[in-house]
């Protein structure tokens, strides 16, 4: 069974136990705007702390976050909900899901707990995506820019009264996240068009971003993203690649060990390639998104840096 389809049944078990870009994204209040947030702040569920962080810095001391899956040690597509999170679901304000398949658990939640005050944010729909598509939509600094203007737009339509806080905060964010993504310009100086490969899919917009060749067959690295066995050929292509030499460095998802991901791993640190590992969640859970992501370009940067170097 697919990840996918094994998220969709643990939702259904978990259901039946109980920057600049803000006023580009900025459309007109729904039916529900103006609703105020009950106890003085507003309730806010995310469905992954990668974007609970986000939501956490523009709600400030106005909301209070709670984000379900966390753990940067754990597959999240192996994530189960249960009944805390369908009565944080049941009581928010404000969910914000991944979408695009990655959490249809969450689909469910709401469907447990109908609000018409309540507002929800699909990240996926805002972008345009569906399911199949490639979820990890956090990597892609443009999408990240996106959700967090409509999730500043949101809270603002939320609770009117403090919409200059919620703008204030928003360009606090804004200021935060351009020192990520300054960092990804500046890979892309250095290193654009650099052959780079990815044991799955989730490093395939931050490559883009970066101006990066991710020559990884695509075969490959969908299929290990969605928890499936890779064709055949496309296991020979990868390894192929790796025995190659053109390869400069290889990004390796922690959080999705596979016997195959693991093999390319070590093929790729024998012919000398250096390896990166990322994670899907932020890490440590504590820290913010951008300075998680930070980390993990600068990381990127040093070893394309020492390859390139001879080290």
């Amino acid at each position: 069974m697919s990840r996918t389809g094994k998220i969709m049944l643990a939702g259904a078990a978990a259901v039946a136990a109980g920057l600049l870009v803000f006023y580009i994204f900025r459309r007109a209040p729904s039916a529900v705007s103006g609703a105020s947030p009950a106890g003085g702040v507003l309730r806010v569920v995310a469905a992954e702390n990668v974007w609970g962080s986000l939501a956490a810095q523009i709600g400030g001391s106005r909301a209070q976050v709670v984000s379900f899956i966390t753990d940067p040690n754990a597959d999240p597509h192996e994530y189960e909900s249960n009944t805390a999170d369908a009565r944080a679901v049941a009581g928010a304000d404000y969910v914000i899901e991944n979408g695009a398949g990655y959490d249809s658990w969450m689909n469910r939640l709401l469907g447990a707990s109908p609000d018409p005050r309540r507002r929800t944010l699909d990240v996926a729909s805002l972008l345009g995506a569906k399911n199949g598509d490639n979820p990890h939509f956090w990597y892609s600094p443009d999408d990240v820019n996106r959700a967090a203007a409509q999730m500043a737009q949101d809270f603002e339509a939320l609770d009117p009264a403090h919409a200059a806080y919620y703008e204030a905060q928003y360009r606090l964010l804004q200021a935060s996240l351009a020192g990520y993504q300054a960092r990804i310009a500046d890979m892309k100086r250095q290193f654009g068009g650099t052959k780079v490969a990815a044991t799955e899919d989730i490093f395939s917009y931050l490559a883009a971003a970066a101006g990066l060749d991710l020559v990884s067959p695509p075969a490959f690295t969908h299929a290990i993203a969605d928890g499936n066995d890779p064709p055949a050929a496309s296991v020979v292509e990868f390894e192929n690649q790796l025995k190659g030499g053109e390869v400069k460095l290889l990004v390796y998802n922690e959080q999705t060990v596979t016997p195959l991901a693991d093999s390319m791993k070590r093929l790729a640190a024998a012919q000398g390639i250096p390896v990166v590992a990322v994670t899907e969640m932020i890490r440590p859970p504590g820290a913010s998104f951008e300075a998680w992501m930070e980390g993990q370009i600068a990381e990127m940067q040093s070893a394309l840096g020492a390859k390139a170097a001879g080290q």
